[in-house]
């Protein structure tokens, strides 16, 4: 007869369907973030974004210089020699980590980008459109008036005056 094995149990912390703790201050922040408007909505959301990507970056930085730092050559004993390499496999395993977040964020903006409001974007292209005919039409109008004020009289008495 075989012993049963023990179920294997972690103190990692799972998360329940319903967090009763923070259920008013999610509540509040969706409130909060339904009361802004789109420009400080998509401002907040991009300073998320930049703050998760600077905060990746950090890490690759930081551990770039402690694995330098653990990387000197002098007199060490076994203890050192294996509390640095202890170290070296943390610090590389860190910057792997940091490195994976930074490529699921690109795929995410990537995505975001292609997956974006075309219909706004042509509304935009639209209004720029409009905005560029206006100014040809001023800056023609300026350009005949010119021209008339440089030949002295308007172009039009000269043409009825030619036939």
């Amino acid at each position: 007869m075989q012993a049963a094995r023990p179920t294997f149990q972690s103190d990692f912390a799972r998360p329940s369907a319903l967090p009763t703790a923070s259920l008013a201050p999610r509540n509040q922040q969706r409130n909060a973030e339904l009361a802004l408007d789109s420009d400080q909505y998509l401002e907040r959301f991009e300073e998320e974004w930049n703050k998760k990507i600077d905060e990746h970056i950090q890490v690759l930085a930081d551990n770039m210089v402690d694995l330098v730092d653990i990387a000197r050559i002098g007199n060490k004993d076994q203890f050192r020699v294996a509390q640095e390499a202890f170290q070296t496999e943390l610090k590389a395993e860190s910057m792997v980590l940091a490195a994976s977040s930074l490529l699921s964020l690109i795929h995410s903006l990537k995505l975001m980008l292609l997956l974006s409001d075309e219909q706004e974007i042509a509304e935009r292209r639209e209004d720029e459109m409009q905005k560029l005919k206006v100014d040809i039409e001023r800056a023609q109008r300026l350009a005949i008036s010119e021209w008339e004020n440089l030949i002295g009289g308007s172009a039009t008495e000269q043409a009825g005056s030619l036939s």
